[in-house]
């Protein structure tokens, strides 16, 4: 929140990033010139981004996508087969544990 209070009463996350955009704003800007806005649009996209995190997720879900099609492209020739799931000692470690002592 612009007031500088979060909702557990301390400093909010975005908090110093509106002291950087209203400081730039009182640097350049004055009451009969606004033409210095322009000189704050980094600092007001840095704003913005820390309150809707819009960047981030766009990130995210071309990340995520990326991975499920890689993932879906993927062969599972190399998969293993269900008995050698089996012989990881879950399931049927009877018969392996005889194998293995020779009992």
């Amino acid at each position: 929140m612009s007031s500088g209070f979060g909702l557990s009463g301390g400093q909010s996350r975005c908090f110093p990033f509106w002291q950087e955009m209203l400081a730039c704003y009182v640097v350049n800007t004055n009451t009969e010139d606004d033409s210095g806005k322009k000189k704050c649009a980094p600092m007001l996209e840095d704003y913005y981004e820390c309150l809707h995190h819009k960047k981030e997720a766009s990130r995210v879900r071309s990340l995520q996508t990326a991975y499920r099609k890689a993932e879906a492209a993927s062969s599972r020739d190399d998969a293993p087969p269900a008995g050698a799931i089996r012989n990881l000692g879950l399931l049927d470690k009877e018969d392996d544990t005889k194998a293995v002592l020779g009992k």
